[in-house]
């Protein structure tokens, strides 16, 4: 998988987050805002093992694109999970520490990106 497709990766990662039925998906472009990635992903999961299968989820649909997590944080807590993509960032939150850090307002310039995630019902495959 080339590196340079970054709403390919994007559409996988949110895929997976839908799949493994996490929630409230938000991708933005980061480019000229913020100096560590490209785009970030925010999603939910309903509690702290929710939020880790979501993280174990996102890095095998990751992986069989070609792409390894540079850099993971939290997933064995499960409140907060960081997954570093270079490119592309991931944070997946209990529903209360979202609220709590509002991550979407440090990057409140970016430019959501629409996201193409197949929500059939014939799609879903439970992981």
């Amino acid at each position: 998988m080339k590196q340079d497709d970054p709403l390919k990766l994007l559409n996988a990662i949110a895929q997976a987050i839908y799949d493994k039925k996490g929630f409230n998906i938000l991708a933005l472009d980061v480019r000229g805002v913020s100096n560590l990635t490209d785009f970030v992903i925010i999603a939910e999961g309903n509690v702290d093992r929710h939020v880790s299968a979501i993280a174990k989820a996102v890095e095998d649909a990751m992986r069989e694109l070609g792409s390894r997590t540079l850099y993971s944080e939290g997933i064995k807590d499960g409140d907060w999970v960081v997954l570093d993509y270079m490119q592309i960032m991931v944070h997946l939150f209990m529903p209360g520490l979202r609220d709590k850090y509002q991550l979407e307002q440090l990057w409140r310039e970016g430019q959501v990106v629409d996201l193409q995630i197949d929500t059939s019902p014939a799609s879903y495959v439970s992981k």
